[in-house]
């Protein structure tokens, strides 16, 4: 990675933030993976001369979450159940609260990838995470980080009484442009 230090973002008109989900428990076959995109987000990654001293920053909108694809199941889902799975999705489980992430360190791996340790606000908490990006010359970010709903204080969604959960970790992914600020 050797991007100009400088100030960049990143957001919806430059890059995608999904959410895949995976499903558990004895009626997990009736449930679907989702995969859920985020509508309203936006980045700051402040890449210093010293990596060391690089900080990213993202807030999302937990209201803005909608479900792009649904696989598995026992039927396909339709638009009255995605617009259900975002209802339930924001009145049940993250409850329009906050989401945002700020780095803590940010360091170059023998692989040529960043490490990002830092802070996740989700709801009323706030919980150390740590993930990979990769981010190439031309300014092109790409990394998922891995989220337990339950380290947050979230219990994990879960119907036909506790028989069909949403799994409770979470894949979190990013892919995008930067562009100069």
């Amino acid at each position: 990675m050797s991007m100009e230090p400088g100030t960049y973002k990143l957001g919806p008109e430059s890059g995608t933030l999904s959410v895949q989900t995976g499903r558990s428990g004895a009626a997990a076959k009736a449930g679907h993976d989702l995969l859920l995109e985020v509508g309203a987000w936006g980045a700051t990654v402040e890449i210093a001369v010293g990596l060391e001293a690089s900080v990213l920053e993202l807030e999302a909108d937990s209201r803005s979450l909608t479900v792009r694809e649904g696989t598995g199941g026992m039927k396909s889902l339709d638009d009255d159940d995605r617009a259900n799975i975002a209802q339930t999705i924001n009145e049940e489980v993250l409850k329009g609260t906050s989401i945002a992430f700020r780095s803590r360190t940010v360091r170059a791996s023998e692989d040529g990838r960043l490490n990002i340790e830092g802070d996740l606000e989700l709801g009323a908490s706030v919980n150390p995470v740590a993930f990979d990006l990769a981010l190439d010359n031309g300014g092109h970010v790409q990394g998922s980080a891995v989220v337990k709903q339950s380290t947050w204080g979230m219990k994990p969604y879960s119907a036909l009484f506790g028989t069909l959960k949403v799994a409770d970790e979470v894949t979190v992914l990013i892919d995008g442009q930067l562009s100069p600020v």
